[in-house]
């Protein structure tokens, strides 16, 4: 099992936005759906400790994720973020700063390439990329740490049918040819069924339903 949620529960201004949340996440391609104000992200947000839960537990790999260090941890299970968040510079030298971060060396083509963008993107300046290109950005920079999780939270959202449709086939093609988990999180049943396998379903924070995509988003 990737994670085992035991009871998990959250609250942010007094207000509850997960409660007794219990699931084990699969291998392999998940999803977290449920519409705005779910808490989705916020659970997405606990499996690499950008917070911990108030009450429960979450594990990793079958241990405590609190007996991992924070920094270590998203290393290996790294997030990409729904709104981007890039550094000042070029596509490069983003990569390259998430390398030297988890210790790796940087195959920027190739990172590039799993994220849909060919080689010469790398030195395109960051602040002239369109929503789409950032988004993937973000992919090739978390690529760049050579995880073995990735978390997207709402990885299309900012963008229109046909960028959608090719960061979906990015995602596709990632999980093809890296050993790599991913759990994504979206609003869009459709999108879980085009890219996931297994399904949690959560409605103001309680999870409804987890399993077997069909049967999880029936």
């Amino acid at each position: 099992m990737l994670f085992e949620i035991r009871d998990v529960s959250f609250s942010r201004g007094g207000r509850r936005v997960l409660d007794a949340i219990e699931a084990g996440v699969p291998a392999g391609a998940a999803a977290i759906v449920g519409p705005s104000g779910s808490g989705k992200s916020t659970l997405l947000r606990l499996l690499n400790r950008l917070a911990d839960p108030e009450r429960g537990t979450i594990s990793y790999r079958g241990s405590p994720l609190v007996d991992y260090d924070p920094l270590k941890l998203r290393r290996e299970v790294a997030l990409v973020p729904q709104l981007p968040a890039l550094l000042e510079g070029t596509v490069r030298s983003n990569l390259s700063y998430a390398a030297e971060l988890a210790g790796k060396e940087l195959d920027a083509d190739r990172c590039l390439a799993l994220a849909g963008l060919d080689a010469g993107f790398g030195e395109r300046d960051v602040g002239r990329l369109s929503v789409g290109e950032q988004q993937r950005t973000m992919l090739a920079r978390a690529l760049a740490q050579q995880p073995r999780v990735l978390l997207l939270d709402e990885p299309t959202a900012s963008l229109d049918a046909s960028a959608r449709d090719a960061v979906e086939a990015t995602l596709a093609q990632l999980r093809r040819e890296l050993d790599i988990s991913l759990v994504l999180v979206t609003h869009d049943p459709e999108q879980a069924r085009r890219l996931g396998d297994w399904a949690l379903r959560l409605e103001e924070g309680r999870a409804v339903a987890a399993g077997a995509l069909e049967e999880a988003l029936a």
